[in-house]
């Protein structure tokens, strides 16, 4: 019987789809909706449509798993990213239709500043649009300059009609609030029938008297008009029209196909690719606009898997999309407490332990969690290294407090701490600069200063199709894919089966970290190893734990492009490095910046820098003391260094498919796109 039952299964097994032939579930919200999507089945076996009632009863059937994906405006894409629906935007639209920059509009023989709005007479080109509606009035509520306590207190409409002395708002209800149409000249509805709707109306509108201000998109200000006008700025300044990058509101950002963070968006991406020839832009022949996709669509473009609701709608319009919902923020925090954030269970408890006086601990799990929660304000501060510093400085972070390892620099003030990248060898290995393609190699882990992005811009540079991966025969670099070449050395917590710690980027992996790295090399592991210039100093000659207690200096060499066929002794660091880089750093929000420097010099006396049972928590270990820092980003990390990283973004080589900031982002940011979003990687 249980012969025949696995005989039955496994026949069952082979006659299910394979993981190619998966449908993508995509819903639909609308009749022509229907019969495109329809249409575009028959394009594609692997597409398969689902007609809902609308967009959120969609969100809410991708969330459940009835269905997969479906493309949304920017106030969806918000929506979409609460806690009660938790979908991400996984593939963005190239639009040229949407309104890059809205701006407030005002004569130029005007005196008054976006401050002096209330009493104000008011032009909008549509209700619910972004340019018109959306970004100008939730930026207002956002900023406190329209006073709106949320829907509890009372309908916004009702609260615009309180702030506006009168208004024309097309599309808005005229029965329930006539004085939002009072301005308008015809049927107050976004159509043909109303003199003022759009763009083109709202500025004719501001023209004519009517209003006083107009909020729309900055595109539909005639050229041969534009010296009539000024744009009112959010710092409430003034700026003539052409200056309008720099005195905006907010951008609206592209839409966006939305789906769950478990689904697998590669091959949403892959089945749209496939049917992108088959009109996926065009409505017309179904018998509407916009259908599934907008119809000014010239192509799609996959995100970055760590893409988010915040992150792919900056701040300034997540902000608005947040007070449209909920009212005015409450009042900016004032007990000069902070949250830091920690990585780790053991990084978790010893913040618990410290027991900082207004310092309280915010657990993520991973750097980038943590750079993005600093962001939402959702925690504020930890420490990181150049590379990480690098990435937080695209998000607008900025370098606050720097670990400084020279107590004779603590006491006197002195520059900044920074420390050499080295590849070190054992003596008499025969290992040179020249010698090292093919070699084993031990890394502090992926994507870290010392251990991998530094050697990467050494070795690889520009060359085409070089990584580390495929340069070392084998390695361990704590924290790539388990099942890569990378990760064939890593020795784990040391148990002899079933370790989950094997390859971790964490203190559970005994090959983790600056010690970790030279310890795969000091156990004849691995053949060089990149670290910092002061660990083979500080682990040998009796001064490191017990694993390296028999260890002697002398038996360690360094190697270097600059010497390419010799060693050199590891004292040489200063003419023998991979690089120069700036110490690791605490970064934080620029609001933060003041609570977090006061905290942290209080907090010095304290076991800040000490770690129980793992190495390195929260600070480096061989920290002495933190110097606070008010140097810029570039000044910080300096030209050399971030020429040094942006070559291996640039080339793709600085991690494994990998091409954030030049063949990703920077077309993106260039055409008015997301720039918010250059501050994460792209995954493997």
């Amino acid at each position: 019987m249980n012969i025949l039952l696995i005989t039955l299964l496994a026949c069952l097994v082979v006659a299910l789809p394979s993981a190619s032939a998966q449908k993508v579930k995509w819903c639909v919200k609308s009749q022509n909706e229907m019969k495109k999507c329809q249409h575009l089945e028959t394009k594609s076996s692997e597409l398969e449509c689902h007609l809902k009632s609308s967009v959120t009863e969609c969100m809410t059937s991708i969330k459940t798993g009835d269905a997969d994906a479906i493309t949304v405006d920017g106030e969806h894409v918000y929506l979409a990213g609460l806690i009660n629906y938790d979908l991400h935007p996984i593939i963005a639209e190239n639009n040229k239709a949407v309104c890059s920059y809205a701006v407030a509009v005002v004569k130029s023989d005007t005196d008054f500043s976006i401050n002096d709005l209330k009493g104000k007479t008011s032009c909008h080109s549509c209700y619910q649009s972004p340019g018109g509606w959306n970004i100008p009035i939730g930026r207002l509520v956002a900023q406190n300059k329209l006073p709106w306590d949320g829907p509890d207190d009372m309908p916004l409409e009702k609260a615009v009609s309180q702030f506006f002395l009168s208004s024309c708002i097309p599309g808005i209800s005229k029965a329930l609030y006539p004085h939002l149409c009072q301005a308008c000249q015809g049927d107050c509805s976004c159509s043909q029938n109303e003199k003022y709707s759009g763009d083109e109306g709202a500025l004719q509108c501001l023209k004519s008297g009517h209003g006083q201000v107009a909020f729309m998109c900055q595109d539909g200000i005639p050229s041969s008009e534009r010296q009539n006008y000024q744009l009112l700025c959010m710092d409430g300044s003034r700026k003539s029209v052409e200056e309008y990058k720099d005195c905006y509101l907010a951008k609206e950002p592209h839409h966006a196909v939305i789906t769950r963070k478990d689904a697998d968006s590669q091959h949403i991406y892959k089945v749209l690719k496939q049917i992108l020839a088959s009109d996926l832009f065009s409505s017309a022949a179904f018998g509407g606009k916009d259908l599934m996709f907008s119809d000014a669509t010239t192509e799609l473009i996959e995100l970055p898997k760590s893409m988010d609701s915040f992150l792919y709608q900056r701040e300034d319009y997540y902000e608005a999309m947040r007070a449209l919902k909920a009212g005015n923020p409450p009042a900016p925090r004032q007990d000069g407490k902070i949250e830091w954030c920690t990585i780790s269970h053991a990084e978790q408890q010893k913040c618990d332990n410290l027991q900082i006086p207004s310092m309280e601990c915010r657990r993520a799990s991973s750097v980038e969690e943590c750079i993005k929660k600093i962001m939402r304000k959702e925690a504020d501060a930890l420490a990181v290294d150049g590379g990480e510093v690098y990435i937080a400085g695209k998000c607008g972070l900025v370098p606050v407090m720097v670990e400084q390892s020279n107590q004779q620099s603590c006491n006197d003030g002195g520059e900044a701490s920074s420390y050499f990248v080295v590849a070190v060898v054992r003596k008499g290995s025969g290992v040179t600069w020249n010698t090292l393609k093919g070699r084993k190699s031990c890394h502090t882990g992926l994507n870290r200063n010392a251990g991998w992005k530094v050697p990467d811009s050494a070795i690889c540079g520009k060359t085409p199709d070089c990584t580390l991966y495929n340069f070392f025969s084998k390695g361990c670099a704590p924290g790539a894919d388990p099942q890569s070449n990378m990760c064939e050395l890593c020795k784990g917590s040391g148990k002899v089966v079933g370790d989950e710690s094997k390859c971790k980027a964490s203190s559970g992996e005994i090959y983790y970290g600056y010690d970790g790295a030279f310890r795969c090399l000091a156990e004849k592991t691995g053949e060089v190893a990149f670290i910092k210039h002061t660990i083979v100093g500080d682990y040998t000659d009796g001064k490191g734990p017990d694993w390296a207690k028999d260890l002697k200096s002398e038996d360690f060499e360094l190697i270097c492009p600059e010497s390419p066929d010799t060693t050199v002794k590891h004292t040489e660091f200063g003419k023998c490095n991979l690089a120069k880089v700036p110490a690791h750093a605490v970064i934080t929000r620029e609001d933060a910046r003041k609570d977090v420097v006061n905290i942290l010099k209080q907090a010095q006396v304290n076991k800040l820098f000490k770690s129980e049972g793992e190495r390195n928590l929260l600070f480096s270990d061989t920290t002495k003391c933190l110097q606070e820092t008010t140097q810029t980003l570039k000044e910080f990390l300096t030209k050399n260094y971030i020429d040094m990283i942006e070559r291996t973004y640039e080339t793709g080589q600085g991690e494994p498919g990998i091409q954030c900031i030049y063949d990703f982002l920077q077309y993106l940011m260039n055409s008015s796109f997301i720039a918010m979003s250059c501050c994460f990687r792209l995954t493997k």
